[in-house]
């Protein structure tokens, strides 16, 4: 997992953070330091805001524990970017329960359907029972997408028809689950525009299908963003968290970008845990989140 983590983080490595490297690695802390340092965080994607508050952090330190070398300030920079990413609460789809519904959301292009594979690949691996819902109604190549993406994880789909209504399609398949005796259903969802709102409206019909037919439903609802539209991403996650109360992120297509610091502004700035990463194109190239392994990955350790 470290070694596809740490390939996936190259771009991202070599270009910004290697030049942090550099920066920290030798001489005595200065102005340049600070505006520099400054300037590579938000290069890095990490946000205005993420970024003033890291580098706050980071001056109160050099005072209080009476660093002036850069070396020193590198050790104190992966330390507090090490705390911008606290543990989260374990994944209730592991939880114990009959039936766990996953509701998956995300724009247009974000690897939204690609995910569902891989997830559903992930679980049917541990001996889950997987079922598919193939809500995403609007497009007939995303019901054919997600097929093709079932039958490389081996296991069964629930479809209706080309611009059929989303929350049947889900209630079909909670009914399909419990004859069959699944216990996990991934649910599938049109590629929103953030900036729609009749659609994020639907879209929260289509959680209300999910939490009035399961309990608890949806258990978890991860949102899908795709790493190189950088900080609008963020935009979308607030309005999807608006919309359907997202619980966590998937972050796709981290080894094509090298704004990985966007991992920092969303748990900064939008509370929201990232809880897997996309490590490459193949169905199990998907990585359970972890801090440490990502900030090992972001300095080459």
């Amino acid at each position: 997992m470290l070694e596809k983590l740490r390939d996936s983080l190259t771009r991202t490595r070599k270009s910004v953070f290697g030049r942090i490297i550099n920066l920290l690695g030798a001489g005595e802390i200065c102005d340049d330091t600070w505006d520099d340092l400054e300037a590579f965080l938000i290069q890095a994607d990490m946000g205005v805001d993420t970024t003033l508050a890291v580098v706050e952090r980071l001056r109160q330190r050099v005072v209080q524990d009476g660093l002036t070398h850069a070396d020193e300030l590198g050790l104190a920079l992966k330390d507090e970017l090490r705390g911008l990413l606290p543990d989260p609460p374990p994944l209730a789809i592991d939880d114990p329960r009959l039936l766990t519904l996953v509701l998956v959301v995300g724009a247009n292009g974000s690897g939204k359907t690609t995910t569902i594979g891989k997830l559903a690949h992930r679980y049917a691996s541990q001996g889950r029972k997987v079922l598919l819902a193939a809500a995403d109604t609007y497009r007939a190549a995303a019901i054919e997408q997600i097929q093709i993406w079932a039958e490389q994880a081996g296991v069964p789909v629930i479809a209706g028809q080309p611009g059929g209504d989303p929350g049947a399609v889900v209630y079909d398949t909670i009914r399909a689950a419990r004859a069959r005796g699944m216990d996990l259903i991934i649910a599938d969802t049109a590629g929103r525009l953030h900036t729609k709102y009749n659609l994020m409206q639907e879209l929260s019909k289509v959680r209300n299908v999910a939490a009035k037919n399961v309990h608890g439903a949806p258990h978890e609802t991860l949102l899908v963003l795709d790493a190189p539209t950088g900080q609008n991403a963020l935009v979308q996650a607030q309005r999807f968290r608006e919309a359907v109360d997202v619980t966590g992120v998937v972050l796709t297509k981290l080894d094509g970008t090298a704004k990985g610091g966007m991992v920092f502004a969303i748990h900064h700035e939008l509370g929201l845990p990232v809880r897997f990463v996309g490590t490459g194109e193949g169905i199990g190239d998907l990585a359970e989140f972890d801090g440490d392994l990502f900030i090992e990955g972001l300095f080459g350790l």
